[in-house]
């Protein structure tokens, strides 16, 4: 090699030298991705819930559960749900792009967002306030069991 220049011999060696990194990169990258998928297989339908009150009664309940599910289509299950088969329940609104619906049943509000973690993985998740002598955990986690019924996905609380 001469001052500042490369032999054709040098640039081969740096090339395979660039490729032989591309190739590495690329596979710690699917390893990890393989990584990922594997552990949202394994918990996927199970459904974890969280709420809390003070001591006035006011709160919030949360349920969440990661579905092996395209996230359109499970926004759309439960905004289907929603309408057809719970009078009950106003809708508020719903963003489709966002995967949100926002509903109320009497006083108690609530939310629900689909949010894709994957071409075919979604967690859904369903929160709701508590109003003073009010339990919501019926609301926000028979939400999330009915549209994984909805979408024929066996779901199960988290403690079971």
């Amino acid at each position: 090699m001469l001052l500042g220049r490369f032999s054709l011999e040098d640039e081969m060696t740096v090339r395979k030298w660039m490729l032989g990194s591309l190739a590495m990169s690329f596979m710690f990258s699917m390893a990890a991705q393989a990584q990922w998928v594997a552990v949202a297989r394994a918990v996927s339908g199970r459904v974890q819930q969280m709420s809390n009150k003070s001591s006035s009664g006011a709160g919030y309940d949360v349920a969440t559960v990661v579905l092996m599910a395209n996230a359109d289509k499970v926004y759309q299950t439960a905004l289907t749900m929603l309408k057809t088969n719970h009078p009950e329940i106003t809708i508020t609104s719903s963003d489709a792009k966002k995967h949100e619906i926002k509903f109320a049943k009497g006083a108690q509000v609530a939310s629900m967002q689909a949010t894709s973690l994957g071409d075919k993985l979604t967690q859904l998740v369903v929160a709701s306030s508590l109003n003073p002598g009010q339990d919501a955990t019926p609301l926000v986690v028979d939400g999330v069991m009915k549209v994984c019924k909805q979408m024929n996905v066996v779901c199960t609380l988290g403690d079971e």
